[in-house]
């Protein structure tokens, strides 16, 4: 998209994930959740983009330095709170006045192109000085609570679980944690917000109540999806976005015509391809660029991983990567195969 940027915030630590690794490189179907996000900015069409790192900067820099587009770091040396961490990336800020800024949260997998670039379109067609990316979800403890005019429907307040009264807390919007801004509006608050709460930090919300208060224009989208909120704080939290991820993908491709006639121990990953009448058996995980053809039987407790899969084969307890396989042929069962070789 035209005159865009995005931040992405990935200097937490994430002490309750029990990990030695950065939080945004807790991976959910073998892949960073920093990737999701920045998958979605890529699909979207949006650069330059601006990762800020923090905890172990150093291993998420790494990381970066193997994706093939160019990203931009800036590291939080003290972590003082989302708001800190923006304007940690001033100079970024500075370099893209003109442009308007997407700020996302690298440990929000689920927030899809589809919701970035529904919520510029109001960003955009509003005249907004900054636009909340919510949703509304069944369970909102925990989120900050999207406060809309009775009247008008638009944003007056973002209030955050601490702060909400009873009323408020029935209130099912929540922030994302996602928004677009104008960056001049962004950069003007950023410097005025103030670290008057127990933690002592900088959050970013508070942006937008400064916003509100000196009379910018200011909005909410609701995301379609409520998934579009969700992160992980634990490894339990991201064993329910694993799962999450994992079915939607099931659904998809049986919706597609792809039999699992029991998805007991399946994985698929997002980027695999399977074409119609093909049928995915228990204890199977297939990954990579996978592109699996019609009529083929696959599984049970088959691993397939960056393989061309041709027609009518049947893969039974087979381990197979980096691969090749024509139409037609028989693989004898527990077949271990790489590259186009028997092991």
């Amino acid at each position: 998209m035209k005159n865009t940027c995005a931040i992405v915030l990935a200097a937490g630590e994430g002490t309750r994930m029990k990990s030695n690794m950065p939080k945004v490189l807790s991976k959910i179907l073998f892949r960073p959740l920093l990737q999701w996000v920045l998958n979605a900015l890529s699909d979207a069409e949006i650069s330059p983009v601006c990762v800020v790192t923090g905890y172990k900067s150093d291993v998420i820099i790494d990381y970066l330095q193997k994706l093939a587009l160019p990203y931009e770091t800036v590291i939080q040396k003290e972590r003082k709170g989302t708001a800190h961490a923006v304007l940690t990336a001033k100079n970024f800020l500075l370099e893209n006045i003109d442009r308007d800024v997407l700020i996302l949260n690298g440990d929000g997998p689920f927030m899809d192109s589809r919701t970035i670039k529904n919520a510029y379109e109001l960003h955009q067609n509003q005249g907004n000085d900054a636009t909340v990316i919510s949703a509304k979800i069944k369970n909102p403890h925990g989120y900050g609570r999207i406060i809309r005019d009775s009247h008008t429907g638009t944003l007056t307040a973002i209030v955050e679980e601490k702060d909400a009264d009873e009323t408020t807390q029935k209130i099912n919007e929540v922030s994302s944690g996602g928004y677009w801004f104008k960056v001049p509006p962004l950069l003007e608050a950023l410097h005025n917000i103030k670290s008057n709460n127990s933690q002592r930090e900088f959050y970013l919300p508070d942006a937008i109540s400064l916003l509100l208060s000196r009379g910018f224009r200011v909005n909410a989208y609701i995301s379609q999806s409520e998934n579009t909120v969700l992160g992980a704080n634990d490894p339990i939290q991201l064993n329910e976005l694993n799962n999450i991820a994992r079915t939607g993908i099931l659904k998809r491709l049986m919706l597609s015509g792809v039999d699992i006639p029991c998805t007991d121990g399946v994985v698929v990953t997002d980027e695999v391809q399977i074409g119609q009448n093909t049928c995915i058996l228990p204890g199977t995980v297939i990954t990579g660029k996978t592109i699996i053809g019609t009529n083929c039987v696959v599984g049970p407790n088959s691993h397939i991983e960056n393989c061309l899969i041709g027609n009518n084969i049947s893969l039974r307890a087979v381990d197979c990567s980096d691969s090749r396989i024509i139409s037609d042929v028989s693989i004898k069962p527990f077949s271990v195969i790489r590259n186009n070789e028997l092991v």
